[in-house]
């Protein structure tokens, strides 16, 4: 396909089309479930035409671009994540850099976000102030969300995972202003927070692991994604207990906790609201209507 590869900006002589062609021929011979849609995000990316790419398909390839061409759709072929695969993925208002050391951001940790700025509006109309803490935030999508949804709001950041962080710091960076109202804080759960905060907190959120070791997942994420930020043992419900039961010595008087369950830890997730002494505790839906996210106010 290629011609010469004296320069990396010299082009061949094969258009764009053909590329998009290839990968969808390649993809389908895998069995992935969307080859025609991650052919055309990777060769958006690959050309960097990005949502433009109808206008140059007739374009020819450069040298550099095709071998970016062939190094995502060599990834993508070995069942890789396309989220892996681009290097990049949407969140809410956000473009967060994402790779195999953090999760992928999920369309329900977006409605998590909602549930969450739902409530800091409320309590912020209602004269109350303090800072929202995301633990575990890995590629910082829920924390750089609230921090540039609501100007003002000042936010905490923490991860366990030292490599996690260095994701978020990344991406704290592409935020803009809104970074300098965001700290990020190594350590497990409220363990890397500064004793000051407790009592003080208005919102506290997260997207812990939650899922049972027993519990089946698709191949792209057990393979792929940090095991880490998934599984918590033995149960699925460990890391969600934990946060809940510590989180009303570090919330404000009138602070609201929201964390992400699976549906099914729906009613155990409320239960142990109650037992932590929360005054108001309900699970709210994700888009699909599933049941997403606790929401607890003290």
């Amino acid at each position: 396909m290629k011609v010469g590869i004296s320069s990396p900006g010299e082009a061949t002589t094969t258009p764009w089309r053909d590329l998009l062609a290839e990968a969808e021929e390649r993809l389908t011979a895998t069995g992935l479930p969307s080859p025609g849609v991650d052919a055309r995000w990777i060769v958006e990316h690959a050309s960097g035409h990005g949502s433009d790419l109808s206008l140059h398909l007739g374009d020819p390839v450069t040298n550099l671009g095709m071998a970016r061409f062939d190094r995502m759709i060599a990834r993508r072929e070995a069942g890789e994540p396309l989220q892996y695969v681009l290097g990049r993925w949407g969140f809410r208002t956000l473009d967060l850099m994402v790779d195999r050391r953090v999760l992928i951001p999920r369309p329900e940790t977006e409605t998590v976000v909602g549930h969450l700025l739902v409530e800091y509006d409320r309590l912020v109309a209602a004269g109350h102030s303090g800072c929202v803490v995301d633990l575990g935030t890995g590629s910082g999508a829920i924390a750089l969300s609230v921090a540039a949804e609501r100007a003002g709001v000042e936010v905490w950041a923490t991860d366990k995972s030292a490599e996690a962080l260095i994701v978020a710091r990344g991406n704290l960076a592409g935020v803009g202003r809104p970074a300098t109202r965001v700290r990020m804080a190594e350590g497990s759960w409220f363990s890397a927070l500064p004793a000051e905060l407790a009592g003080s907190i208005l919102a506290l959120v997260s997207n812990p692991p939650y899922v049972a070791p027993t519990d089946e997942l698709p191949s792209e994420v057990a393979d792929w994604e940090p095991t880490d930020a998934l599984i918590s043992y033995p149960t699925g419900l460990e890391a969600i207990a934990e946060i809940v039961s510590q989180a009303p010595d570090w919330l404000h008087p009138a602070g609201v906790l929201v964390v992400e369950l699976a549906p099914s830890q729906a009613s155990a997730a409320v239960e142990a609201a109650w037992a932590a002494g929360f005054s108001f505790a309900e699970v709210r839906p994700d888009l699909a209507g599933r049941a997403r996210a606790l929401v607890a106010r003290c």
